[in-house]
């Protein structure tokens, strides 16, 4: 892993600090490392410019500066070359990264030196099809949400598995996750939380009007297939919670299991469950809430 492309999050006032610095880091233990040509010529190394469609080409790993919203973006941009991604967290919560900018020296450290491990989290592939045909396609490693505008009624989302009747929900809406996305908008909406190592599809009901629909997790290589109807026009469907398509009554969503992956860098010695509890309890002791105090 000697060649690393960094890409940056704009937005975030800290990213371009950052990326300065562990480009002085990569460079200082004799790899190299790429750039997106505009951060490139900021910085005044135009040599180290490359265009971000040609990093899995080029690159052996790819650094992510931003927060998970970034990384989702890049995950499912990189979806078939499965280059390996380390997430630096720049944002709020930092669920799916693995690095902090206050450890950047030991984050390029353990890379180089192979001194991590690399977990492949499963991935969706999502259909929008209208009277036949298929009107839209996309991946996404969290998950695909189903729902109606801010402002109008119910809509009702009719679920079929591999053509087998599984189960009508009206309501806000439905979410298809996987495990990754698990910890994500599934959770707020009362959905469990899977451990990403399973291979499983969950069907998350938004506010559902009924006390019998409960979240369901699935096998994973169903084929779920949601048709979408409403009193009204105002329906969406979002990938990741960055995509977003307009739908209309009798579109159908197929939703099944990728066979693109997102490989994600881990540090050996942290386990799924202490980030669980570090990233999600510790919101809640800021907060004023409960402390794990063991």
């Amino acid at each position: 892993m000697n060649r690393i492309g960094i890409s940056v999050n704009k937005g975030k006032p800290k990213a371009r600090v950052v990326a300065r610095q562990l480009v002085w880091l990569i460079e200082e233990r004799g790899a190299e490392v790429y750039l997106e040509p505009d951060i490139a010529a900021e910085m005044d190394r135009p040599e180290l410019g490359l265009p971000l469609d040609q990093f899995p080409d080029r690159v052996d790993i790819v650094f992510v500066l931003g927060g998970d919203g970034t990384l989702l973006g890049i995950a499912r941009r990189f979806a078939k070359s499965r280059v390996p991604i380390l997430g630096f967290n720049l944002g709020h919560l930092g669920f799916l990264s693995e690095a902090e900018p206050d450890s950047l020296s030991s984050a390029v450290e353990r890379v180089l030196a192979g001194d991590y491990i690399i977990e492949e989290r499963m991935m969706l592939d999502a259909e929008v099809i209208r009277n036949g045909r298929v009107m839209e396609t996309s991946v996404a490693l969290n998950d695909v949400g189903i729902a109606k505008g801010s402002f109008s009624r119910m809509i009702t989302c009719t679920v079929s598995m591999d053509g087998a009747y599984l189960g009508t929900y009206s309501g806000d809406g439905l979410i298809v996750s996987t495990p990754t996305g698990s910890t994500a908008y599934s959770l707020s909406c009362g959905g469990p939380i899977v451990w990403p190592g399973l291979q499983t599809l969950l069907l998350t009901p938004i506010c559902p009007h009924t006390l019998t629909a409960r979240p369901m997790v699935l096998p994973p290589d169903g084929i779920l297939e949601i048709r979408v109807s409403s009193t009204h026009r105002d329906m969406g469907l979002t990938i990741d919670g960055q995509l977003g398509y307009r739908l209309e009554v009798d579109d159908i969503i197929r939703v099944s299991r990728s066979a693109s992956v997102t490989s994600l860098i881990k540090w050996k010695e942290r386990t799924f469950f202490e980030v669980v509890r570090k990233k999600l309890q510790s919101n809640g002791v800021e907060d004023g809430g409960w402390e794990d105090k063991r």
